[in-house]
């Protein structure tokens, strides 16, 4: 009787990347946790920026254990450009100079049940309420979603449905959306705003997996607000972490490409990613950047070659013939450091989309000289820059919310 040769499984956990590193280790505890869940199966993670290890790291381990079928998933709550094309971007080209390795791609945690339950678990944790007794409303309380904000407008709109799901379930007396990103309104005017309702107890919810500056920008608005207004109770409910629940939603997100139960009535993420790939609509170019733990501060690789002993290149060079933070005027027309007491250095090798709505009153302006990303400091117009010229200029790095502890 002839038997069935069967491939060896792996699975890859692809994370975005921090520089803050309760960040990566919190990632890797997701990972062990994972790892749990399937104990016969080699685990591996690995992040696109910022982080080691970087995602072809996790896949060279993968490759030494024997593993043939990888079973990736993008370790992120929403789908936008790093799980949209990143990510399928350093898949594929592993998967194009390694031929003994076969690449599935899963979906994004998204609004999964598991993680709203996790996510409301959280909240009603952080008010001291338990989440298996839950109290019938919450009618005079006011949520403030905090999502990631993103120049992804899908997105952003989960974000905001995140948050009228939760505000059904829980009944509080309103809820509405703030982000920390390129969109709007950004959190310190969003909440500006909605304290005009009057509410005496306000809940302050990142949906966020992780720690990392952002969790940290965010925390040190509330604590701004809450000493501005202090007759009014705000509670900061702790980010996602690795609750249960979001280890289930992990699990179930890697069950789909194993057992090939993934949605079919909609494009996977993969098939998005080359049907847009062979269009021409997708920067391979930036895409195959990930953090090179060897490079120096300039973004030079003194250790060893960054496509680890294969070619990375798409028809380009990867390292690019020049240091990663592009050594050149990244301003579009304008100076790029205004006098704003920081570098906004290009050292972490990704770019975001075009945010049509970069100028609006309530969005990333209003977060100028607090660390917003560079890369969407260079999209911002001169007329914008000159009107905030005040604010860029009294702000020091070591005074923002992002940097503090």
């Amino acid at each position: 009787m002839r038997r069935e040769i069967v491939s060896k499984k792996g699975i890859m956990v692809c994370g975005h990347g921090s520089r803050d590193k309760d960040a990566e280790r919190e990632f890797g505890l997701v990972a062990a946790g994972l790892k749990k869940r399937f104990p016969d199966i080699p685990v591996e993670y690995g992040f696109l920026e910022f982080s080691a290890p970087n995602i072809h790291m996790g896949l060279n381990s993968l490759l030494e254990q024997g593993v043939e079928q990888v079973y990736a998933i993008p370790g992120m709550l929403f789908a936008a450009t790093h799980a949209k094309n990143d990510i399928p971007s350093v898949l594929t080209t592993f998967e194009e100079n390694n031929s003994q390795v076969e690449m599935h791609y899963g979906s994004e945690l998204g609004l999964h049940p598991a993680m709203i339950e996790a996510f409301q678990a959280r909240i009603y944790e952080s008010m001291g309420l338990d989440p298996e007794n839950p109290p019938e409303n919450l009618y005079d309380t006011l949520l403030v979603v905090v999502g990631r904000g993103t120049s992804d407008t899908g997105a952003n709109a989960e974000a905001a449905k995140l948050t009228r799901i939760v505000n059904e379930n829980m009944g509080f007396g309103w809820a509405d959306t703030v982000y920390s990103g390129v969109t709007y309104p950004s959190v310190g005017v969003g909440m500006e705003k909605l304290l005009k309702l009057g509410y005496k107890r306000v809940v302050v919810a990142p949906y966020f997996l992780f720690t990392g500056r952002l969790i940290k920008r965010i925390y040190g608005y509330v604590d701004q607000v809450a000493e501005q207004n202090p007759g009014v109770e705000f509670i900061k409910t702790p980010y996602l972490n690795d609750h249960e629940k979001v280890i289930d939603a992990f699990e179930i997100r890697v069950r789909e490409i194993l057992d090939g139960a993934q949605d079919l009535s909609n494009e996977s993420l993969m098939e998005s990613f080359r049907r847009r790939l062979a269009a021409g609509e997708v920067d391979v170019h930036h895409h195959h950047a990930e953090f090179n733990p060897n490079a120096d501060e300039h973004g030079h690789d003194h250790g060893h070659s960054h496509d680890h002993g294969h070619s990375h290149d798409h028809g380009h060079s990867h390292d690019h013939g020049h240091s990663h933070d592009h050594g050149h005027s990244h301003d579009h027309g304008h100076s790029h450091d205004h006098g704003h007491g920081h570098s906004h250095d290009h050292d972490h090798g990704h770019s975001h989309g075009i945010y049509k709505h970069i100028a609006h009153p309530l969005g990333p302006r209003t977060m100028i000289g607090e660390g917003v990303c560079c890369c969407f400091m260079s999209q911002f117009p001169q007329e914008v820059l000159d009107e905030e010229q005040d604010r860029i200029g009294l702000v020091k790095a070591e005074e923002t919310f992002a940097h503090k502890k």
